[in-house]
């Protein structure tokens, strides 16, 4: 990992599996402030910024786009369901070979950082069942733009901040299991590595233009 100083990760499908926990927090969600059930998965794909999520699902199931009060409303009561989803998720776990990676990149000197389409708080609890937050010092998050291209820059520019220097994006990898994290890490000139842990295969990674594909963060990351 020699001239990589810092490597940004994806959270769902990269990290962990919430067993279906972010979903559970949608559907509760709906059904709290209008009434009705709402299947995220109907609607979106894998990899999309939770503001974006909501809107969807919401001009879907409601029959009109929010306005800013009722997308922020569907946000909060989202978030605030999602701790009691995540601790009773039965499925969650924290995927194969992630604690003995993170370990290694922390001893190789490595800046640690997350690129999500999850709003901040929504990430954090995510991680905290895990044990995971206390590898990340920065991050970019879907409540700082419902770009991923856009917040991958984001947290690139938090990563200088944190480092004191402007970080090159072309020495950074940016690890995540679907083709919208290889298209921002490209987008801000980064090294899109996938990891096949998520929704798509090594062979689905490969064809979206992933410099790199592992089966799972048990294998070093090539870089």
């Amino acid at each position: 990992m020699s001239g990589a100083r810092a490597v940004l990760f994806d959270i769902d499908g990269t990290l962990i599996s919430s067993g279906g926990a972010g979903a559970v927090a949608w559907r509760e969600a709906f059904q709290e402030l209008h009434g009705v059930p709402a299947d995220i998965g109907r609607f979106t794909d894998a990899g999309m910024t939770d503001p974006e999520v909501g809107r969807r699902t919401f001009t879907a199931v409601l029959g009109h786009a929010p306005s800013p009060d009722e997308l922020a409303r569907v946000l909060a009561a989202r978030q605030r369901h999602l701790p009691k989803a995540v601790a009773e998720s039965s499925g969650y776990r924290v995927l194969p070979g992630v604690r003995e990676r993170l370990d290694q990149l922390h001893r190789d000197g490595c800046l640690l950082g997350l690129t999500t389409g999850g709003t901040e708080a929504a990430a954090h609890i995510k991680l905290a069942r895990g044990e995971l937050n206390h590898y990340f010092s920065f991050g970019g998050y879907g409540s700082d733009s419902p770009d991923r291209t856009e917040l991958t820059r984001r947290a690139l520019e938090r990563a200088g901040t944190v480092l004191g220097h402007a970080v090159d994006p072309a020495s950074v990898p940016v690890v995540g299991d679907t083709p919208l994290d290889i298209e921002a890490a490209h987008g801000v000139g980064a090294i899109g590595v996938g990891v096949a842990t998520g929704h798509y295969s090594v062979e689905e990674l490969r064809a979206a233009g992933a410099d790199h594909v592992l089966r799972t963060l048990e294998e070093e990351l090539p870089v």
